[in-house]
This record gives structure tokens, C-alpha cells and sequence, in this order.
């Protein structure tokens, strides 16, 4: 999944690029960043320049994502029941984007004080922003009981959703 570039002379013919077994989770070149993934490549070419290693960054949980543009798009999952009492996200928006999330019943209705109008948007880079509506970030009354979640984002990328506790 690794592109080599701009083709310029070795980086398209005749040369090889082998990706280390296993990615390793290491710290952030830039302060205050979260933990990355490091991935590690050996290339060389035929035309003698000889091999050189080199590391490739991801974000953490960063393979796929939910994407959608300034006009917007949108996501529900099927019911699904957790534990925890509050959601976090892993996203990225670009300055004008964001991410609303309402929480519904199993058929679709708000649970109130978890609707879209109620949610303060999510914007910027994040691998794990909790969510928080007018109310606050608690979601332990709907713990164990059936839900949908809905996601409403405007530029941005969705990569994943989880539910956790604070105590």
C-alpha cells in the first residue's frame, strides 16, 4: 500500500523495496504528537546506488477510514450494545471539517441529551478525542443496552470508535 512517489529514475523500474514483518508501535518524532506506527523497508536498485533502509510512519489504527467531503456524509452503525461510559474517536478533520455523533435507539430515535443538535463538533487530528454532548462525556445509563450510532462528518476521516471507562 506503500506508493513510491513521482517517477524519477529508481523509483519505478528495476529496483525493490522489502517492507520488515510487523509494524512497531514507537513515539512520535514531534512533541506532544501520540505514538505512531514505524514501519520499516529495505530498497535498492539495479543501477548501483546500493541499499539503504528506511522507516515509514502511520497513525495508530490508521489503515482505513470512513471518509467524507466538505458537503458531508454520513454513517450508522447497526445496533450494537458496549460497555463504558464514554465514547472516544480516532479522526482527522482538515480546519473546516468536523464530526457530530448521535447516539439512537434501536430504531433510529435520538436518545435524548445524545442527539446531533447536542453534540459539540470534533475538528483536528486525533486518535482518541472523547465526545461530549450539552450533558457532558457520560454514556453509562446506555451501557449494555442496544444502540445505533450515527456519525455525521464534513471532511473528515472516521478510522475508529470505541467505548472505555474512566474509573
Amino acid at each position: 500500500f506503500l506508493r513510491p512517489g513521482p517517477e524519477r529514475p529508481g523509483t519505478w523500474l528495476y529496483g525493490h523495496q522489502y517492507i520488515a514483518w510487523h509494524a512497531v508501535e514507537t513515539k512520535s518524532s514531534l512533541p506532544g504528537a501520540p505514538n505512531e506506527l514505524s514501519l520499516y523497508a529495505s530498497e535498492g536498485s539495479w543501477h548501483g546506488k546500493g541499499n539503504s533502509m528506511r522507516r515509514y510512519t502511520l497513525r495508530l489504527d490508521g489503515f482505513v477510514s470512513v471518509n467524507a467531503p466538505l458537503s458531508g456524509g454520513e454513517l450508522i452503525t447497526k445496533p450494537i450494545q458496549f460497555t463504558g461510559d464514554r465514547l472516544t474517536l480516532n479522526f482527522a478533520t482538515s480546519a473546516a471539517g468536523d464530526v457530530l455523533v448521535e447516539l439512537q435507539d434501536i430504531s433510529g430515535t435520538p436518545v435524548p441529551g445524545y442527539s446531533l443538535a447536542e453534540c459539540s463538533p470534533a475538528f483536528g487530528d486525533s486518535i482518541d478525542r472523547t465526545i461530549t454532548w450539552e450533558r457532558g462525556s457520560d454514556v453509562s445509563q446506555l451501557s449494555g443496552k442496544p444502540i445505533r450510532i450515527r456519525f455525521v462528518l464534513r471532511d473528515a476521516d472516521l478510522y475508529s470508535y470505541r467505548f472505555t471507562s474512566e474509573r
